[in-house]
């Protein structure tokens, strides 16, 4: 299957809505699950067919009956009369019900609260503080454990507290000059741990930062190309990707060495991701790549029509989604041959997306509009409009919190839920 080239045709089509009630009318041949190719059977993960996200949607009772009604043939009989020991030929079925004892065992457990069988999604947000940044934006990270923003563009980074979250004009709590104060931090990324931060740009080096107790410079990784666009980090820490154009450097984070450096198209190369053993890159040629992290060998090219500007997955590693200069977004599965499209058809600059950490929702920004969408029902959650283009954003690893970066600040949301 090495670089099979997939067009953008075969993708199923999916409709953004705003009402649940929409959604319920919706005719059958647009939903999702009518959309699948042949050979894609279960959406989304599913537990017995059903979608695992959008069991997060269900209370228990719905559970339990997704569960039975929609079993294979086979285990719908494991579960059925006729198939209890000793149903066909007269002997004793069911075993008698539990003793008083298990009644009153089981009379002791506390129910579960709807909140924990459910993973929230917020229904609204609230805009609560602005950060002064001074310069362009271009990238923005916040750490969940202590609330603190990093805002990054020309020249420096500035670091916000959790009081600035809640204000409007408040002085950051310090600010990062760079020695050489032409450099320009474009993309930068938190570790798991959110103890670190890697940042890259208009500079031949990627550098690392130690965040607690207050930034410091670890090190700075030579790299090898004068821009680089995007990084991306691997969810154990290890491996980190910069890529530059034309090709993408492979760093082993651990002992901070330049491990490969892996050609790519010189117009596929704006954007890269990393889910398991797999990383994606894609850009001007309207390409999407996959490549294999071990043998370095192209695995697929999906012909995407339009430019890439933005790549991410979900927390499972299990899905890629893709934002395309005509503002829509490509969802495909890391290793079924399962992928859709959700249209919106509205040309943009800039286009970021951002999963949350629960799995359920993900934010897109478009030029000037927020939109959060639920996962995989793409239901909005909230849309929000901006005064000027939106460069970077990001959600806080706790789902409080959503930052926006733009021309010479950036803005804060409270996530409500």
């Amino acid at each position: 299957m090495s670089g099979d080239k997939e067009e953008a045709s075969s993708f199923g089509i999916l409709r953004i809505y705003d009402d649940p009630e929409e959604r319920r009318n919706k005719p059958e041949s647009s939903d999702i699950f009518s959309q699948r190719e042949p050979q894609a059977q279960s959406q989304w993960g599913g537990v017995y067919g059903t979608p695992q996200w959008a069991l997060q949607g269900l209370d228990r009772s719905e559970r339990q009956t997704g569960w039975l009604s929609e079993a294979e043939p086979g285990e719908a009989a494991e579960f059925s009369p006729s198939s209890l020991p000793g149903s066909k030929f007269g002997r004793r079925g069911p075993s008698p019900p539990p003793s008083e004892e298990v009644w009153s065992f089981l009379r002791a457990v506390p129910p579960v609260a709807d909140e924990v069988v459910r993973q929230r999604t917020p229904r609204a947000s609230w805009k609560v503080g602005k950060l002064c940044h001074g310069k362009k934006v271009y990238a923005t990270a916040i750490s969940s454990s202590t609330h603190h923003v990093y805002t990054c563009g020309h020249g420096y980074i500035k670091v916000w507290d959790e009081s600035a979250l809640h204000a409007w004009n408040k002085a950051p709590q310090a600010q990062l000059n760079f020695q050489d104060h032409q450099s320009c931090v474009l993309t930068c990324k938190l570790f798991p741990d959110e103890q670190r931060l890697i940042t890259a740009g208009l500079s031949r080096t990627l550098t690392l930062w130690d965040l607690a107790p207050t930034p410091r410079i670890r090190a700075q990784l030579a790299s090898t190309g004068p821009m680089c666009y995007s990084v991306a980090i691997s969810s154990n820490a290890q491996i980190c990707l910069a890529s530059f154009k034309g090709f993408v450097e492979i760093w082993d984070l651990r002992n901070q060495i330049l491990i490969r450096k892996h050609e790519v198209p010189e117009y596929g190369s704006r954007c890269v991701d990393i889910a398991g053993n797999k990383f994606w890159t894609g850009g001007e040629d309207t390409n999407l790549y996959s490549w294999d992290l071990r043998s370095y060998q192209k695995l697929q090219q999906h012909s995407l029509h339009h430019e890439i500007l933005s790549i991410t997955h979900d927390p499972s590693e299990e899905w890629i989604l893709v934002g395309l200069r005509t503002s829509d977004v490509i969802i495909l599965h890391t290793h079924r041959k399962e992928k859709f499209k959700a249209v919106i058809q509205k040309y943009i600059h800039h286009h970021n997306l951002k999963f949350a950490s629960c799995g359920s929702y993900f934010v897109t920004t478009m030029d000037e509009s927020i939109h959060c969408l639920a996962a995989p029902s793409l239901q909005r959650l909230f849309q929000v409009e901006e005064s000027t283009e939106i460069l970077c954003c990001d959600v806080s690893s706790d789902n409080q919190y959503l930052v926006t970066g733009s021309k010479n600040s950036a803005t804060v949301y409270q996530l409500l839920y």
